[in-house]
């Protein structure tokens, strides 16, 4: 597993580098004289402070922690699937994303996933699940329902139609 702040710390060093090194390379451009007065207008150079690169590295730097802490570290949810008689079922929401992103069945039952979309965004409309070669457009506002039965345990994945939204389905032996 990666370290946390071993790559924070990475990161904040190439920034530091790449800011430091883009500033000693414009200090020892040589400036050359313009011909005319009309190309010394076209061509002025803008000096900016050094508060402000430091302040737009410091924000590149988060902006890029961010995006690693969203896709790396956030937190799945997993909860186990609710079991009535032969049937295991669980409603998963869809708002932004899956809401749990992770259930756990037992393997060799059959599994019902109610979606409940409240999202409206395109990419939210159809849930994939590859492994039972399942596509289910998905309604606004309405449930609905997806079944299958994984007969092996395993890891199989559902996704939203532009694979930007994941979830796992976790089949496990009783």
């Amino acid at each position: 597993m990666l370290n946390k702040k071993k790559i924070l710390a990475n990161l904040a060093g190439v920034g530091f580098f790449l800011s430091v090194v883009s500033g000693t390379a414009l200090a020892q451009k040589p400036v050359s004289m313009p011909v005319s007065e009309q190309e010394n207008v076209q061509f002025r150079r803008i000096e900016q402070p050094l508060g402000l690169k430091a302040a737009v590295t410091v924000g590149g730097i988060g902006l890029i922690g961010l995006e690693l802490w969203w896709f790396l570290f956030s937190k799945s949810k997993t909860v186990q699937a609710n079991r009535n008689q032969d049937i295991q079922e669980i409603t998963i929401t869809v708002d932004g994303g899956y809401e749990p992103n992770q259930v756990v069945v037992e393997a060799g039952q059959l599994v019902r996933l109610n979606f409940f979309r409240r999202d409206a965004s395109s990419c939210l409309e159809k849930v994939l699940v590859p492994d039972f070669h399942i596509a289910q457009d998905l309604t606004l506002n309405q449930v609905t329902t997806v079944e299958f039965t994984p007969e092996k345990p395993g890891e199989y994945t559902f996704s939203c139609g532009m694979n930007m939204y994941r979830g796992k389905i976790l089949a496990q032996l009783n």
